[in-house]
């Protein structure tokens, strides 16, 4: 909801600009048509502040799609915590599953997600996936999948990727679409709608369908010396 309040503000902003634009470069052509060296002035300044004004609006509009922090970054000795945050705070992820039409091959997709409400998140990754799309045909086969995250979407790691202290984490386990109808599905939903509004919005056509990642193995790198140890028990009862 906020994000979808923000459009039309950004909008609104931006209208607004233009028109102190324009007033402002109409104002300015009269007070220098009397020198033509002073009209030269103009133009340059009004190109200064057109492409400075162009360089705002375009923050300003994508600006409603920037995310605040709900939690704050764990200990990195708290594993558990560190695994549950990176799940929480990202929006999309990497989601693996063996290809039905490439002999087994794996098959990563980019994927919206959502573990539950802002700050109240199960640690269980939860999908909106339509049936059109290869990863939903590859699960209904073959349910294995992987779910990968990294720190680096976050804005918190300024590091490459791939350094170690930049957090990642790869979730194994089986990708199950829910029962339709169910209490699961409903919490699912809200889950995915409140963190992705456009959703609500995609072609009933499509035959758009709730999924989750049933965990079994996890794998985590948030500092130097290699993956860290984490059960599943221990994820999902941390509190991040």
């Amino acid at each position: 909801r906020l994000r979808q309040g923000l459009k039309p503000i950004s909008g609104l902003v931006k209208s607004t600009l233009f028109l102190f634009l324009f007033l402002s470069s109409s104002s300015f052509l009269n007070s220098f048509r009397s020198s033509q060296t002073q009209s030269m002035e103009l133009q340059v300044r009004l190109r200064q502040i057109f492409f400075f004004s162009f360089f705002l609006l375009t923050v300003l509009e994508h600006s409603y799609s920037a995310r605040i922090l709900t939690i704050s970054k764990p200990d990195r000795h708290d594993v558990a915590a560190s695994a549950r945050w990176l799940v929480s705070q990202n929006i999309w992820g990497v989601l693996s599953t063996l290809s039905i039409e490439h002999q087994g091959a794996p098959f990563g997709n980019v994927v919206s997600f959502s573990d539950g409400l802002p700050g109240k998140g199960n640690g269980i990754p939860y999908f909106y996936l339509t049936s059109l799309d290869p990863t939903t045909r590859n699960a209904l086969k073959d349910a294995r999948a992987s779910f990968t995250v990294s720190e680096s979407p976050i804005g918190t790691c300024k590091r490459d990727p791939m350094d170690p202290t930049c957090s990642k984490l790869t979730l194994t386990g089986k990708l199950l679409q829910l029962d339709e109808g169910s209490e699961e599905e409903e919490v699912a939903k809200k889950a995915l709608f409140t963190k992705h509004p456009e959703m609500m919005d995609w072609p009933k056509g499509h035959d758009f369908r709730v999924f989750k990642l049933e965990i079994i193995n996890i794998f985590l790198i948030n500092w130097y010396g290699g993956a860290k140890s984490i059960s599943v028990d221990e994820y999902l009862r941390s509190k991040s």
